[in-house]
């Protein structure tokens, strides 16, 4: 097969928009990607096997050794909610607070708060089909409340800009309102550095060139981790900030 109908081939196999609801770029290499995915396919099925075995019969998430490495290694998507909720502290902190959230969402009005979060509303992910107007239902209004109750939550720190698209990703993973507000204040709150909001916005303005240089770079030396099928770059940098729970 010729490498134009090859390509082509492989674009009508890939879907244009990933599992996350971001659209895959014009330049995007969708035969590269495919042949990768091939093999890591295995990989990603291996790992999550071992993660269901891990988690069958189980309430909670315990941390434990072999939970630090497999998080090492990447929670499949399938878990993720799950296990992101259970070794960052958040579930328990929402077993504990039942109906905190909503509480949050009905306080008193804050102008300042309400009109800083509109204004990004339309800059969160606009290359992401789910936070679009048109979607239905459009994520906007989910990440409007989450922090909305967040700043109401936590005073000292309001709404930053890059807050947003932290609470963008968690949302995505969770699908829910709730566990994104309780996922978000154990990362603000407990987990991250004081000025991790400022460097999450250089990172997320960076991020489409920098991706596009690494796939490039990734197809000339045979390193194919800037493939990955699961939107990684942000995807691990939460596990990682996860990783940092464990005491030992």
């Amino acid at each position: 097969m010729e490498p134009r109908e090859r390509t082509q081939a492989a674009r009508d196999r890939v879907p244009r928009i990933d599992p996350y609801g971001f659209e895959r770029p014009e330049d995007f290499d969708y035969a590269a990607y495919e042949e990768f995915f091939s093999t890591y396919l295995v990989i990603l099925t291996r790992r999550a096997i071992k993660w269901s075995k891990l988690l069958k019969g189980s309430s909670s998430v315990q941390k434990s050794m072999t939970v630090k490495r497999y998080i090492r290694k990447g929670v499949p998507l399938e878990h993720r909610a799950r296990v992101w909720m259970g070794v960052s502290g958040a579930q328990a902190q929402m077993d504990r607070n039942p109906g905190y959230y909503h509480q949050l969402l009905q306080g008193e009005r804050n102008d300042s708060l309400e009109e800083a979060i509109r204004t990004d509303m339309n800059r969160t992910f606009p290359d992401n089909v789910k936070f679009r107007k048109s979607a239905d239902p459009c994520l906007q209004k989910t990440l409007y409340n989450v922090l909305l109750a967040y700043g109401h939550h936590n005073q000292g720190v309001g709404y930053c800009q890059g807050m947003n698209f932290i609470a963008g990703y968690l949302i995505l993973i969770t699908k829910s309102e709730e566990e994104s507000f309780w996922l978000l204040d154990a990362l603000v709150g407990r987990i991250l550095p004081e000025n991790i909001l400022r460097a999450w916005k250089l990172v997320h303005e960076h991020h489409r060139q920098a991706s596009r240089e690494l796939q490039g770079q990734a197809a000339g030396t045979g390193v194919t981790w800037a493939f990955s099928p699961l939107h990684d770059h942000e995807a691990s940098f939460l596990e990682l900030t996860n990783f940092y729970c464990f005491p030992f």
